[in-house]
């Protein structure tokens, strides 16, 4: 055993001394080799965030929340081309014709947007052009996430005389007055329109990049009169008492939206109903395609880097053959000499797999960080990016490592 650490500590110790002799083609493999893993792992680390953060979003929807929209699909011309037919969007008065006659015990919101480049004034004060302005009903902030700090929701005047009264995100509410409590009350603008402040919410933060808390919420009724056209979506969520009675409550809702939307027995629905956790199946599913061709890419660019190196260690083995016939004739066997070159290629990949995967873990939570996602160290994929550089180390080594091995010690003395 203290024979072999020996041996293993002396090879390695040559293994470092080949590397330093050949610095600029090491460097250029080991770049390589870093490049394939760090992609492996840049990628994998911030999908991994994003995972993370999209099941914390859907995690307030819940798997007992369905939302309804227009059928966007293909139908069949006489001539069996396909041509794309886009249904109308769900208007007000179909929303609210839907939320009225829909009779399953479950908590019905309607919702829109009005604008997404607002700015909010007060007095001297204003925001960015970057304010999202919704619309929507008593159910919507419960529907949305969000929970009210100061102040109060609609009430049932706000919304049937379309009232201008407006709840403003955290971050608003920061940047337009000193105490968010003192918002309350005033008269701010947003566009070009007045309205006075009803409620602050809670800070809620961003998500891909996006801030949470730079919203305006406004009755559904008031943004039907100052921002809606024949283009607007008026957008419905359902949500039910208990995930069991999801199936039924979805049934019932597709008898009453083709009520409301007036399709004809027989004929295709204008609608589709997507449930949140089919939603958030989707996503799992476009993230898995995207993770698989990454990875794809990466392990492309180390069989690359494998060849590379293959083509280093046999450029080694003829300038050290000379050496390689010394080692033998003082007594170095053929397999010590193959372990030899095998430990440099592994030396090699380690190096290039360690700079890999510390930059893939900095590039990948540095791209989640931006997008508001938390910091994430995927020990599965540095698990796998340690045993992939292994894996193509000894592959690469091999061939080489097996040449070292097998020269005639006389020959290798009288090589130049």
């Amino acid at each position: 055993m203290a024979i072999f650490e020996a041996q293993t500590k002396e090879n390695i110790r040559i293994a470092m001394r080949a590397i330093r002799g050949q610095l600029l083609r090491t460097t250029i493999t080991v770049v390589i080799i870093a490049l394939g893993i760090s992609s492996l792992v840049a990628f994998n680390t911030a999908a991994e965030a994003l995972k993370n953060t999209m099941s914390t979003e859907f995690t307030f929807l819940g798997s007992n929340t369905f939302r309804v929209r227009a059928k966007n699909t293909q139908f069949r011309g006489n001539r069996g081309g396909e041509a794309q037919r886009r249904y109308d969007p769900f208007t007000y008065q179909q929303a609210l014709e839907f939320q009225s006659i829909y009779e399953y015990d479950a908590l019905v919101s309607v919702s829109a947007m009005g604008d997404f480049a607002a700015i909010v004034k007060n007095g001297s004060k204003q925001t960015n052009p970057n304010i999202q302005v919704y619309g929507g009903d008593e159910n919507y902030l419960t529907m949305a996430g969000y929970t009210m700090e100061h102040g109060r929701n609609f009430s049932a005047q706000d919304l049937s005389m379309g009232r201008n009264v407006v709840i403003l995100g955290a971050s608003i509410s920061r940047k337009l007055f000193d105490d968010e409590a003192r918002a309350i009350d005033k008269v701010i603008s947003v566009g070009d329109h007045k309205y006075t402040v009803i409620g602050v919410l809670e800070e809620k933060g961003s998500s891909f990049g996006f801030s949470k808390d730079d919203v305006c919420i406004i009755p559904l009724s008031t943004l039907k009169k100052i921002y809606a056209s024949k283009s607007t979506a008026f957008n419905i969520n359902v949500v039910v008492k208990d995930v069991a009675e999801l199936e039924e409550a979805i049934s019932e809702a597709k008898g009453s939206l083709r009520v409301v939307r007036k399709d004809a027995p027989g004929e295709p629905e204008s609608f589709e109903i997507e449930r949140s956790d089919a939603l958030a199946s989707q996503v799992d599913e476009m993230m898995s395609v995207v993770t698989i061709g990454v990875s794809i890419i990466g392990i492309l660019t180390l069989i690359a880097a494998g060849i590379g190196l293959m083509n280093i260690l046999l450029v080694s083995v003829t300038e050290r053959t000379r050496e390689i016939g010394i080692r033998k004739a003082i007594g170095a066997s053929a397999l010590l000499i193959r372990r030899q070159f095998l430990i440099e290629s592994i030396v090699i990949g380690q190096i290039g797999g360690a700079i890999g995967i510390l930059i893939g873990i900095g590039l990948g939570n540095a791209i989640a960080m931006y997008l508001n996602s938390d910091f994430t160290i995927p020990w599965g994929w540095i698990i796998t990016g340690v045993v992939l550089c292994i894996i193509t180390s000894v592959a690469s080594g091999y061939y080489p490592a097996k040449k070292a091995a097998n020269l005639d010690p006389i020959e290798s003395l009288r090589y130049e």
